[in-house]
């Protein structure tokens, strides 16, 4: 036990830094996947046929396929077409991809729990269907869907753990590196089991404290839950 708190006081810095990558890299695709799956959950709910089809098949992709093989066309299949990222990069746009065709669900199931008395109200005052949208239904759809993107932001910090394999030093490629110089697997994957622990549940609390904030009166606390 001594040799295990011993290892671990030599090796936490290298494992803090991989950490902060793993949080820069979490906060980021959840940041292109709010981007880009909010306007996708509206053209699937008020868009033409075409562009309704078009985000089905999107969505349909992102979430159909697993995550590493994404990660691996984005980084080692696009490069044969000419278009190369770098480790980070494809980092970024492949969990934020990902994340954007989840978020678009989360998003048009709030989105379609307002009721749709609210919107023909809005158009009979003699608003237009963007500004209900804007003004009557996000407001109350983006409370609603803290539940859900809780759980994504939860999960992304989880998913980032794939990104080693592209030689990502993120805290996964730390501990990979770690372990093989120092030949302690075991001890270096329960610290990095540790941390994770740690930055989820701090992420839960924070989550639950902000949810209980916006907590819309008749509708229950707001709770994170792992995807």
């Amino acid at each position: 036990m001594h040799d295990f708190f011993v290892f671990s006081r030599m090796v936490l810095p290298d494992l803090l830094q991989g950490t902060r990558i793993t949080l820069e890299i979490a906060v980021g695709a959840l940041l292109i996947g709010f981007v880009v799956g909010l306007p996708t959950a509206l053209l699937r709910i008020y868009g033409n046929p075409w562009l309704k089809r078009i985000v089905i098949g999107y969505i349909n992709l992102f979430r159909g396929t697993p995550l590493l093989v994404q990660l691996f066309i984005v980084y080692y299949g696009l490069p044969e077409f000419n278009v190369t990222f770098s480790r980070l990069t494809a980092a970024y746009l492949t969990l934020g991809l990902n994340s954007s065709a989840y978020q678009a669900e989360y998003f048009r199931g709030a989105i379609q729990s307002v009721g749709r008395g609210q919107m023909v109200a809005a158009r009979a005052i003699g608003m237009s269907r963007l500004k209900a949208i804007r003004h009557i239904i996000l407001p109350q759809a983006l409370r609603l869907v803290l539940p859900s993107w809780s759980n994504e932001m939860i999960a992304m910090i989880k998913y980032t753990a794939v990104v080693f394999l592209i030689a990502v030093p993120d805290l996964m490629g730390k501990a990979k590196i770690i372990s093989s110089r120092y030949f302690a697997p075991i001890s270096t994957y329960l610290i990095v089991a540790f941390i994770y622990m740690i930055i989820v549940g701090l992420v839960s609390l924070i989550l639950q404290y902000v949810g209980k904030k916006l907590e819309t009166p008749g509708l229950g606390s707001i709770e994170a839950t792992a995807r």
